[in-house]
């Protein structure tokens, strides 16, 4: 009683398979305990003085019935409260565990039949076997199968269940003795059986009691096992099969010209029976597995080879296809395709809108391939397409493919531009997968290098470059701690007078095997791999470190220094600038930082903070190349510069040649626009410097405009300081720099 109000409070609490559990041992001890009371009081009544009902076949057959019925369904019920249990038994394998246990106790009965009660029976069939003692037993019968499955259930469950929790493990041993107790109190049931009846009925009550007080702390929740550990026959009911197998074979080989007992035979059948039933389970069982198996195999292969955000091959799926059908296959061309600028999009936009830019372009690329191709993306915005195609038609789809690319990307967050570059690489060409990855790669490089949103065609020559570029950069990184790279100063002149009022500082490297480099070649290199911030740290010193020297020696001109646009996007230079004037002793206006009009472009609001902070610090700002690219007054009117630097182009025509008159001169097309420049940063306040001055004629100009400062060939090339010194003592002198150039 205090088991079951214990579970009826407990069922409010639980998940719903619980409650069913926990209501069916309920039902199964409450059908059990009114068994019992039915029964004692069926035997009351139907007893004589004596007490005893041994002589009264219609109440005994009454108490039999209701006491074998009644405790069959206790037992059926109560098992069935250990199957639907939670954490013991999962839903696909409560019929396989019956199966089981089933099996375990009738090669457990074949082998005491065969053992034990044969013999008995053969001595009590000579004699008369009471009719009432047949009626018991048939009536027993059912609830006896019923008692014998529910402890094999309850022993297979308990060892299927390793890790099965200690209250599981309680019900199981519960249930298990409760059906003993059972089968005893049935037993005793049929005679004058006292201490049967005694014995069960204390069994079975208190194991009944401790079973469901046990299953009020079972976990709500069934613990996964592997499914083939749910679905395997339990060792001991293989033992079970096996030592049944050996007592009747046993018996069969003793039985001599009687022949088999029937009912051996009927429990072999039985347990063949159940054995096939067991085999038809587990191969049910395995095939289900290897479904799964299969699927979750195909299912991780998709995941390995497959681009998870556009659902193209990934690299390792394009390797495979390489690898399998390339080598010894038709002709085939690969084409490396990158977004060009697509990391701005990501830090402007988002990665949510760079992550549907993604998933466009690979559905353009997937609807602009032909059958047979693979486009596939390698990571980030590289993509790649393997086309079974020659060179020529190759070409033509990488075309249509830029044209496809290239096309505006109307998302739901708006509209975006975004332009793609595609290195294009033949197999032939190639003596492995590795290097037709690397040919196609180099090509794409070069396309980037050549303006991008174009098509490059790998070329052998690209190697003998990627090969200087990589001595280049791996000699770069140390010339500086060797003492090859050197400054040498261009003087910039008043235009009238011929003085040199400032210089500009130029790095050169000399190298000892590759010789002179060209700052066009190493420079963009430096920017390229990291190596600028070094070299501008070198320059910015060393040039500081020569001007202190020619101010120490009373010489009063600036100093103009060339930045990087990866140097000024650093808020460090601002404080390297500071360094050096304090270190050199340098005054700050007399340094001058040029930044070129292509790195104005392309980050305005940035550099203006970044030279706002140079300008605090007192150095002077100029903006060099103006007029090569953007010519755009809107910068002049942003960026905050001191100095103005005419592009060279401005000047350079066909007709200023030493053989060419100042009329013809003054008729060019280019002069104009030099004059409205000069008279654009003198009405701005910029002091303003012609560059590229190399003819008499073009001094004249610049005369006649009324421009200032002038630097070029005429007045001198990239020379060393000795030679720079040489001219502040004849102020007006022309160097040609013949001895730099010809040195």
């Amino acid at each position: 009683m205090v088991a079951a109000v214990a579970l009826f409070r407990a069922i409010r609490h639980r998940p719903p398979a619980a409650r069913v559990a926990l209501l069916l041992r309920v039902s199964g001890l409450a059908v059990a305990a009114v068994v019992l009371v039915v029964a004692a009081a069926v035997r009351l009544l139907a007893a004589d003085g004596t007490g005893s009902i041994a002589d009264h076949p219609a109440g005994h057959g009454v108490a039999v019935t209701i006491t074998g019925l009644g405790l069959g369904l206790a037992v059926l019920l109560l098992g069935a409260g250990l199957l639907w249990a939670p954490m013991v038994v999962a839903p696909r394998s409560r019929f396989p565990q019956v199966l089981d246990g089933t099996l375990m106790m009738v090669c457990l009965l074949a082998f005491v039949w065969a053992g034990f009660l044969e013999s008995w029976h053969d001595r009590l069939a000579d004699g008369r076997v009471p009719f009432r003692l047949v009626a018991d037993c048939l009536v027993l019968a059912i609830p006896v199968v019923v008692a014998g499955t529910v402890i094999g259930t309850s022993v297979v469950t308990a060892a299927n269940r390793p890790r099965l929790p200690r209250p599981a493990l309680v019900v199981c041993a519960g249930t298990g003795l409760f059906s003993v107790g059972l089968l005893g109190l049935m037993i005793g049931s049929t005679g004058r059986a006292a201490p049967w009846v005694l014995q069960g009925s204390t069994l079975t009550v208190s194991a009944g009691a401790v079973a469901l007080m046990a299953a009020v702390h079972i976990p709500g929740r069934y613990e996964r096992i592997p499914p083939a550990r749910e679905t395997t026959p339990c060792w001991l009911s293989l033992a079970a099969v096996v030592l049944a197998m050996l007592t009747l074979t046993g018996r069969v080989i003793t039985a001599g010209d009687a022949g088999p007992d029937p009912v051996c035979v009927v429990l072999a059948l039985i347990i063949g029976t159940l054995l096939t039933v067991q085999q038809v389970l587990a191969r049910r069982a395995l095939t289900s597995i290897a479904e799964q198996l299969a699927e979750s195999e195909a299912h991780f292969r998709s995941i390995a080879h497959t681009d998870a955000l556009t659902d193209l091959a990934n690299r390792r799926e394009l390797f495979r296809i390489l690898e399998e059908e390339v080598r010894g296959g038709p002709a085939c061309v690969l084409l490396s395709i990158d977004l060009d600028g697509f990391k701005n999009i990501n830090d402007i936009r988002g990665h949510d809108v760079g992550d549907a830019v993604l998933v466009e372009v690979a559905r353009r690329l997937r609807s602009n391939v032909r059958p047979g191709d693979c486009p596939a993306r390698l990571g980030g915005d590289e993509f790649a397409v393997l086309m079974w195609a020659k060179p020529s038609e190759a070409m033509s789809m990488a075309t249509r493919m830029l044209t496809v690319l290239n096309q505006p990307y109307e998302l739901d967050s708006g509209t975006v531009f975004v332009t793609a570059s595609i290195g294009m690489a033949g197999c032939l060409e190639a003596d492995s997968i590795d290097s037709l990855m690397r040919n196609a790669d180099l090509a794409l490089r070069f396309a980037k290098q050549s303006g991008k949103n174009r098509i490059e065609a790998y070329d052998v020559a690209y190697d003998d470059l990627v090969r200087r570029r990589t001595e280049l950069e791996h000699e770069l990184r140390g010339a500086v701690d060797r003492g090859e790279l050197m400054l040498v100063y261009q003087p910039v002149v008043e235009v009238r007078t011929g003085a040199v009022a400032g210089v500009e500082a130029l790095l050169r490297w000399h190298h000892p095997r590759l010789g002179t480099v060209s700052p066009a070649e190493f420079i963009p290199l430096a920017e390229e791999v990291g190596l600028i911030h070094g070299l501008g740290r070198f320059v910015v010193h060393e040039a500081a470190r020569q001007l202190s020297h020619w101010i120490a020696d009373g010489h009063d001109l600036w100093m103009s220094v060339n930045a990087s646009v990866r140097e000024l996007h650093t808020p460090e230079y601002a404080d390297l600038i500071r360094e050096v004037l304090r270190v050199h002793r340098v005054p700050a206006g007399k340094l001058t930082i040029e930044v070129t009009e292509h790195a104005a472009a392309r980050d305005v609001q940035q550099l203006k903070q970044r030279l706002t902070d140079l300008r605090a610090i007192g150095v002077r700002v100029a903006l060099d190349d103006f007029g090569s690219e953007y010519s755009s007054l809107k910068l002049l009117r942003t960026l905050p510069v001191d100095a103005l630097k005419i592009d060279r182009e401005l000047l350079e025509n066909d007709c200023m040649t030493p053989d060419c008159g100042a009329d013809t001169c003054e008729e060019s097309r280019h002069a104009p626009i030099v004059d409205v420049v000069v008279t654009i940063g003198q009405r701005l306040g910029l002091d303003v410097v012609a560059e590229g001055v190399s003819q008499p004629q073009q001094r004249a100009l610049l005369i006649e405009y009324g421009c200032r400062y002038a630097q070029g060939t005429l007045f001198g090339d990239g020379m060393p300081a000795e030679r720079v010194e040489t001219l502040f003592r004849n102020v007006g002198e022309v160097d040609s720099g013949r001895e730099i150039r010809h040195g």
